[in-house]
């Protein structure tokens, strides 16, 4: 308990720390690289680079802030685990690595923090040591290293400058092919680390983490990394690279949409909305809008933390059951924490005025502005309506739906610091849209729309609530039992196949061909006519000069015979 204590009063302090100085580099317009002489020997010197400004230490009071709160209210989750301990040792190291990314601005140190990110998920995602947790934890390391493999080749392209310090060269070599080609291997890593098409399976399947690192992982963490990295890039991106981005993206953001609508796991609903979400900021990034990425990211974090929070309370009072239809008139039970999730659950649909309104608002609006597609601006506006039809379906069968549990039960608002290390965060969710708006954007957005794409997003969202509400009387009631709609079910609801598609995609046709090949060449022809023929032949052989050895007498005779026989000849 005083290792949580000692974590989360210090991330606590830095955070408001970084955050007055993200106000005063901001308010300044100013920013500082520091190197720092780690080594030198014979005139090579290592040097430790660390970028200061206004968007760094915005990012890392949010991480900082986040990261206080989870610990606290990891006390109360986690109390009990007899290696609570090692637990926050390594939610620390996890945040430590995610610092050292916000503020690097050397791919060398990057590459230490993305790789600790990585390393680190993989320890949180095993922690509960189970078969599924080992599965998922694989599937996690596995598709980061794919994201690494493409950051130690920009690495080495990065020689072609001579210096990995990539901010000296954003602006004037943003032109040349080296950037491009390091901007392409950027927007690859990105997307594995921010799970974007076809590497998305392995974010729900990350559930197998302890709830509190969830809530870290999803909203400050591992899975911002790629966006953030981007945001840093987003000066070099060139025209293909932004173009197959955003169709990557806005993909993902309507499967996620789709694959939340059929699910019934709580944590893995709020998994797709993360990925939904991450969706949407990288689309608004491919368009240039970086600013706007940074602005969602940060509100996203903070409801998005109190989600998973709030789950995991509920799973917690339920005996750690995740089924959303277990659940049901929980609003009775948990009052406090089903306020929270519902004012959480509506910032993330974007309802005036809370923090998520601000952000997303704001992007579908500089959308509709933006001379693009039709494709573009209908799955924008399609994902939105869904991101609100699965919500509504989350709210209807946890709070609104008959109470579905056991008869007997403990299921209260009674864990008071879990209580209060949710209230912490959710003045933040209700007032920093605004206050960030203020800040960030020092010039506002001036929108001129029609008075009919101006209430597009408010009809969006109506018809995707009524959308949501439909949904799920439908799959509560099981009106259809067709084969069609179990069909679509199956699909839709495992992610468009894709965590079979990496799984059994990647491994089993390698294993099946590697069975052929061992039984028709190695155990087959390779056989024939390599090692047992040869052994066939040799022993053909041995037997049949056997035969002369264990019969030589009667063969000298014989010979004898025919020799005298053939003298006999000769003489007449």
């Amino acid at each position: 308990m005083s290792v949580c204590l000692v974590y989360f009063f210090s991330f606590f302090i830095f955070s408001m720390v970084s955050l007055l100085m993200s106000l005063n580099f901001m308010s300044l317009d100013y920013s500082v690289v520091i190197e720092v002489e780690m080594v030198s020997v014979n005139s090579c010197s290592v040097v430790m680079s660390l970028l200061f400004d206004w968007m760094s230490f915005l990012f890392a009071s949010f991480v900082l802030f986040i990261s206080s709160m989870v610990i606290f209210y990891s006390l109360e989750y986690m109390e009990g685990d007899l290696n609570i301990n090692r637990f926050i040792m390594l939610v620390a190291m996890f945040v430590f690595s995610m610092l050292l990314l916000i503020f690097s601005p050397n791919l060398i140190s990057i590459l230490l923090g993305w790789d600790g990110l990585g390393l680190v998920s993989y320890c949180l995602v095993i922690y509960y040591q189970n078969v599924k947790s080992y599965n998922a934890g694989m599937i996690t390391a596995l598709t980061n290293r794919l994201g690494d493999v493409a950051f130690l080749m920009s690495i080495a392209w990065m020689l072609n400058f001579g210096s990995w310090n990539y901010v000296y060269f954003l602006d004037f070599m943003n032109s040349s092919v080296e950037m491009s080609v390091i901007v392409g291997l950027m927007v690859f890593a990105g997307m594995t680390k921010s799970a974007q098409i076809p590497f998305s399976s392995w974010l729900p399947a990350a559930m197998a983490a302890p709830t509190p690192v969830s809530s870290l992982v999803h909203s400050s963490t591992l899975v911002t990394a790629g966006v953030y990295l981007l945001i840093r890039f987003n000066f070099c991106m060139g025209y293909w690279s932004s173009i197959i981005l955003l169709f990557v993206a806005s993909l993902t953001m309507f499967m996620a949409g789709l694959g939340a609508s059929y699910e019934y796991d709580l944590k893995k609903i709020i998994a797709l909305s993360t990925l939904s979400q991450l969706g949407l900021m990288m689309s608004i990034l491919s368009m240039g809008g970086y600013v706007l990425a940074f602005y969602h990211l940060l509100t996203h974090a903070l409801f998005k933390a109190l989600l998973f929070m709030c789950a995991g309370a509920m799973i917690h009072g339920m005996g750690n059951k995740q089924d959303i239809r277990f659940m049901g008139g929980m609003i009775f039970q948990m009052p406090v924490t089903c306020s929270f999730f519902i004012i959480c659950n509506l910032s993330l649909c974007g309802i005036p005025f809370l923090s998520g309104f601000y952000s997303k608002d704001l992007i579908l609006e500089v959308v509709s502005m933006d001379f693009l597609n039709i494709y573009v601006y209908v799955i924008y506006f399609f994902s939105t309506g869904l991101t609100v039809a699965y919500t509504f379906r989350l709210v209807y069968y946890v709070i609104i739906g008959d109470f579905n549990f056991y008869s007997f039960h403990l299921i209260s608002d009674t864990g008071n610091v879990m209580i209060k290390g949710m209230a912490g965060i959710i003045f933040f969710v209700v007032l920093m849209g605004s206050v960030l708006s203020w800040t960030m954007l020092s010039v506002p957005y001036f929108i001129c729309l029609s008075f009919l794409m101006k209430m597009m997003t408010v009809i969006v969202v109506l018809l995707g609530g009524w959308f949501g509400f439909e949904l799920a009387q439908l799959m509560f009631g099981h009106v259809s039992k067709s084969m069609n709609y179990i069909y679509s079910t199956l699909f839709f609801g495992s992610m468009w196949n894709m965590p079979f598609l990496s799984t059994f995609g990647v491994n089993f046709y390698l294993l099946q061909g590697g069975e052929s090949i061992h039984s028709s060449i190695d155990q087959g022809w390779s056989e024939y006519l390599g090692s047992q023929n040869f052994y066939k032949n040799l022993s053909w052989y041995s037997k049949f000069l056997q035969i002369f050895h264990e019969n030589n007498l009667k063969v000298f005779l014989v010979l004898t015979l025919m020799w005298i026989v053939f003298l006999i000849l000769m003489m007449f």
